[in-house]
């Protein structure tokens, strides 16, 4: 889309998908008490120091893949989520899927992209760590890496609508009205049916 390639709206994107990922991550943390989750590949034995939205930036700032590729991380991570119930998004394995979900959609959606030893070192894993992400990932997907324009469509105006709505409000001239400051609204956590996107289900925290 033209709009993802304005200089002004990757960097809004990327805040946001951080943002609505450091939620998913926290809101799963507190429910891994309650449910049974299993330990996978993507699994660290400690939360990692960087945080998403450093990760994400850093990211974005090497892999020099296509803005559509965001989008279609999502994509993944969305479907990764809903296929495998059992392994919710949380701070232990966000940054490893985060990672391994924008180089497989790279290499989907791109012409050009870089290997596997190049995401390894952005990331800031071994290659071979890098290497069984993509396998347990592609697996994890059942291979549904396919994202039509609808589809597409629907995630990231879902992303727009939402990052409008985060916006502050616009200043009243000579007004009495005071919004506050820093006052935002609380992010609504959805995903769509691919096949039915007009409807809404839940997103993905488990």
């Amino acid at each position: 889309m033209a709009e993802l390639e304005n200089p002004n709206m990757m960097p809004n994107l990327i805040t946001f998908l951080s943002s609505l990922l450091e939620e998913v991550a926290e809101s799963n943390d507190l429910n891994c008490g309650f449910k049974a989750q299993k330990i996978s590949v993507f699994h660290g034995l400690t939360r990692p120091t960087i945080s998403i939205q450093s990760y994400l930036d850093r990211i974005y700032k090497y892999a020099n893949c296509s803005p559509s590729c965001f989008i279609v991380a999502y994509v993944y991570l969305d479907r990764f989520a809903q296929r495998q119930p059992s392994l919710p998004i949380n701070s232990f394995n966000v940054h490893r899927l985060l990672i391994t979900s924008v180089m497989v959609s790279a290499k989907f959606m791109d012409d050009m992209y870089y290997n596997n030893a190049y995401y390894a070192k952005v990331g800031g894993i071994s290659t071979t760590e890098m290497n069984f992400l993509e396998v347990d990932f592609l697996f994890g997907l059942g291979f549904h890496l396919n994202v039509t324009p609808n589809t597409f469509h629907t995630y990231y105006t879902y992303l727009q609508r939402k990052m409008m709505m985060l916006q502050p409000p616009p200043i009243i001239a000579e007004s009495s009205l005071s919004f506050g400051k820093g006052r935002s609204l609380k992010v609504v956590h959805l995903c769509f049916n691919e096949e039915e996107s007009s409807h809404q289900k839940q997103q993905l925290a488990v």
